[in-house]
């Protein structure tokens, strides 16, 4: 729920009157803090006195991950670095990092909203919950530390790697929840079947992000151990994992709108759509105080609703993210995206969630190669039995991306695994 001050559910009209002061109050603090924002400002002719209620947001400009590179490292903080306790970045894998700072109270608000997620997926403080994100400069592994830790729960902080002793700590310390990416966890999976550890371990409860995952995953994921499995959603750039996060009921994921206001809007328009409708994912920081962000463009395509949902929430929910939009791959002008891959093989029984996308450019033709592990059994003198599984799968993927893929069937575990964000895709086009 999101609580008023007499720590009643607000209603819409009470959310609404707590983001529009929120708003007024952040605006005229970058304003004067922040000489990016002001500029930026001044050249479209917006004062902060403008900005009188939620509504007026869309007079703000917007915000790419771009402006935050090229105000590197500490440009766009909004208060003097002595106030900064933590400063996190991204990988920087295609630019310059980008780099967050936080207050001690943004660190509180941060721990707040990740047990919030918790407690919403069912953990109380007697859970104990090993955080296989890892630790360090991204957000994922303290964040979902600081958070346990805030709802009084055991933190087992393992990081990333060492599989081995993984499932050994989940056994001998009686683990009941796990923070990793969802294909961490499948790879975790994978290892406790073959060590027969599966009905060994207390494990009940998995919140995973950090990299789009689908329904298919989800359920077979919560099939194979037994648990529920629910989406933890962040992004360093506006906080870390607990913007927002889904229920029990898995209708779409709650956002921490007193701390987070959402937008979907047409990516190429840059006009809102309607409820229900997918767009690309926009955030304003209503309280951040090292760095609040105007309308920050996350990239990730969704839709949102603003129904109340079955557990009794009030709150907006976006649905489950269909990629993004930097991640579209356009193959002889139809739009793919890795998750679709995901969900179509999900749905055949002799494959594994373990797959990769080889795009390349023959004769000026864009060709897509899926190549998929099954099952061992398949790999037997029987060919027939191997060329009808892939001609099954081929015909999956048809109908599902609208073009025809060539399929290519590779046994067990010959596909590269993660410790961390799963790389899906190989695109030799743009090594032309």
């Amino acid at each position: 729920m999101i609580w008023n001050e007499t720590k009643e559910c607000m209603s819409r009209d009470e959310l609404a009157n707590l983001q529009s002061a929120r708003l007024r109050k952040m605006v005229s603090r970058v304003y004067h803090n922040v000489e990016y924002y002001r500029k930026k400002m001044q050249q479209i002719g917006l004062e902060p006195g403008d900005i009188k209620d939620i509504e007026d947001i869309n007079k703000l400009p917007y915000t790419t991950k771009q402006d935050l590179r090229d105000n590197y490292p500490f440009g766009l903080f909004a208060v003097p670095r002595s106030e900064i306790v933590r400063i996190h970045a991204s990988s920087g894998t295609t630019g310059k990092a980008t780099v967050v700072g936080y207050t001690r109270k943004d660190i509180e608000t941060w721990q707040e909203c990740v047990a919030r997620i918790l407690v919403m997926g069912g953990l109380d403080h007697d859970d104990i919950v090993q955080i296989s994100y890892g630790y360090g400069l991204f957000t994922g592994g303290l964040g979902a530390h600081y958070g346990v830790e805030n709802l009084g729960a055991t933190v087992v902080p393992m990081s990333t790697g060492n599989t081995k002793k993984q499932i050994t700590m989940m056994e001998d310390f009686g683990v009941t929840a796990i923070c990793c990416t969802p294909s961490y966890l499948m790879y975790l999976t994978e290892a406790l079947e073959e060590n027969g550890m599966v009905d060994k371990i207390k494990l009940k409860k998995a919140f995973l992000g950090a990299e789009p995952w689908t329904e298919n995953m989800r359920r077979e994921i919560e099939s194979r151990l037994h648990i529920s499995a629910h989406d933890i959603y962040g992004l360093s750039e506006v906080m870390g994992p607990g913007v927002a996060g889904d229920c029990k009921f898995h209708t779409g994921l709650h956002i921490a709108e007193d701390h987070f206001y959402p937008e979907i809007i047409d990516p190429e328009t840059l006009e809102p759509v309607k409820e229900g409708e997918t767009g690309e994912l926009v955030f304003t920081t209503l309280t951040k105080e090292a760095l609040p962000l105007f309308r920050y463009r996350t990239k990730d395509l969704t839709s949102i609703t603003y129904e109340k949902c079955e557990c009794g929430r009030t709150s907006a929910r976006i649905s489950r993210f269909k990629g993004r939009s930097d991640d579209m791959l356009i193959i002889r002008g139809v739009n793919v995206f890795p998750s679709q891959v995901e969900a179509a093989l999900l749905e055949v029984a002799e494959t594994t969630p373990n797959y990769m996308l080889v795009v390349d450019r023959v004769n000026n033709l864009d060709t897509l190669d899926v190549l998929v592990e099954v099952e061992e059994r398949f790999f037997s003198d029987d060919i027939g039995e191997l060329e009808r599984l892939s001609k099954k799968i081929a015909h999956t993927l048809q109908q599902a991306l609208g073009i025809q893929p060539k399929v290519k069937l590779v046994e067990p575990k010959s596909i590269e695994r993660s410790e961390g964000k799963a790389k899906r895709v190989i695109d030799k086009r743009v090594l032309d």
